[in-house]
């Protein structure tokens, strides 16, 4: 089977292009947008519209196949690639890509992954938002010619079992830290709120109270809230460095004071993301790992999660092996072609490194469920609720799409 005609279609992704930059720089809100000059290279606001560029793939057999290529909301930060606007790539992808898809085969997803992934155009690679919408379509292009799911694709050629169990989900509260938290308590989610704590006056304060205060809101949330006394969901905060801003990047201070944040959580496990952002990756490496090892002194149960300058596959592989934390976001986007996040799974999975398939609020419908069909294949050990800030709009594509498929796997196993 092979593709016959390709197109990329410009479109809106779920969220915004925000410059995180600017942000940590005290840039103030004013509505929805953000007042101030942007300070990352490409941004012409603050806050400027997601886009997204879909990928079309038309088969043989006169199938249709889809992937969505789009970046994460922070791009240009913390070492990732810079904007992905499509007015740029939509004619630079019909230059480039279209005549070496056009007739390609598409029996083999890997083998194409693997072409697209490593493919330089005039020295370059491709933007990893290009490789990741490509590798989408490729891999839907393989399950339609052989008449499988997308998850049974990843499974026969990476040689893995069948699970027929969903994944732990992980939704993301985006400013709304307070009415969101309400939503995924009704529904249940396994993992909350994200939180968003990207700032220090409105949302960490100088001495970490405000964070603190909002842990033992969350705590209470859930006992008032929960209509199963079994139901304990994880802890999981995304504070963008801003714990290391206000301790000066002193590894002890910062350790003492998650393990206060600890105390304010009680019996719920903690996990908190990003608390220092170091501005490289060797030094993220060298400030995460102090910060463990002063937990571990502390005896604290606190658990740190790598993402700022983990972005890439062999990132993750650095992190894992330097022993620096105890979880790493396999930030979907930033890998680009998504065979790198299977890969990335597995390698934590066999080496002992917690692994959170995450990804970005600035996806769509299409590689959310691309992404569901990944971790049912890899499995990691939770998976975000995307794309969007609305939380339900996230969870109805994801964990919809996850138990449809568990269904399918579960039955097609049996048989």
């Amino acid at each position: 089977m092979k593709i016959v005609r390709c197109h990329f279609v410009a479109g809106y992704s779920s969220f915004y292009f925000d410059d995180q930059k600017a942000i940590k720089a005290g840039a103030s809100q004013d509505g929805f947008v953000y007042r101030g000059e942007p300070q990352t290279p490409g941004f012409h606001a603050v806050r400027q519209a997601g886009e997204c560029v879909s990928v079309l793939l038309e088969l043989e057999n006169g199938a249709v196949a889809v992937g969505d290529c789009a970046a994460v909301q922070y791009s240009g930060a913390a070492g990732r690639d810079p904007l992905f606007v499509a007015k740029v790539f939509v004619p630079f992808l019909e230059e480039h890509v279209k005549p070496l898809l056009e007739g390609r085969s598409v029996y083999r997803f890997v083998e194409n992954a693997r072409y697209i992934d490593s493919l330089e155009i005039e020295g370059r690679r491709l933007h990893t938002a290009a490789r990741y919408g490509l590798s989408q379509a490729l891999l839907e292009a393989t399950a339609l010619a052989t008449h499988r799911l997308k998850t049974e694709v990843l499974l026969a050629e990476y040689g893995l079992p069948i699970v027929p169990e969903p994944i732990p989900l992980f939704g993301q509260s985006g400013d709304d830290r307070y009415a969101a938290v309400d939503k995924m308590i009704l529904k249940g989610i396994d993992v909350l709120p994200h939180g968003l704590i990207n700032n220090v006056p409105d949302k960490l304060g100088y001495s970490g109270e405000k964070l603190v205060e909002y842990i033992r809101w969350l705590v209470s949330r859930v006992a008032r809230l929960r209509t199963d006394a079994e139901y304990r969901p994880t802890l999981h905060i995304d504070v963008y460095g801003t714990i290391g801003l206000i301790f000066d990047h002193d590894a002890e201070r910062v350790a003492n004071y998650l393990a206060g944040l600890q105390e304010a959580a009680g019996t719920y496990d903690l996990y908190i993301e990003g608390p220092v952002d170091a501005g490289s990756k060797e030094r993220q490496i060298d400030e995460l790992g102090a910060i463990k090892r002063a937990l571990t002194r502390l005896g604290s149960p606190v658990r740190i999660v790598a993402d700022e300058w983990c972005n890439t596959y062999e990132d993750i592989v650095e992190f894992t092996a330097a022993h620096c934390c105890h979880m790493v976001q396999i930030k979907t986007p930033d890998l680009g072609s998504v065979h790198n996040v299977v890969d990335a799974v597995l390698h934590c999975n066999r080496h002992g490194m917690e692994a959170y398939q995450g990804g970005t609020c600035n996806e769509t419908d299409v590689s959310a469920r691309a992404c569901v069909h990944v971790a049912l294949a890899a499995r990691p050990m939770r998976m975000l609720v995307k794309p969007g800030m609305g939380f339900d709009e996230g969870m109805n594509i994801v964990h919809n799409e996850m138990h449809r498929t568990v269904r399918l796997l579960a039955t097609r196993r049996a048989a």
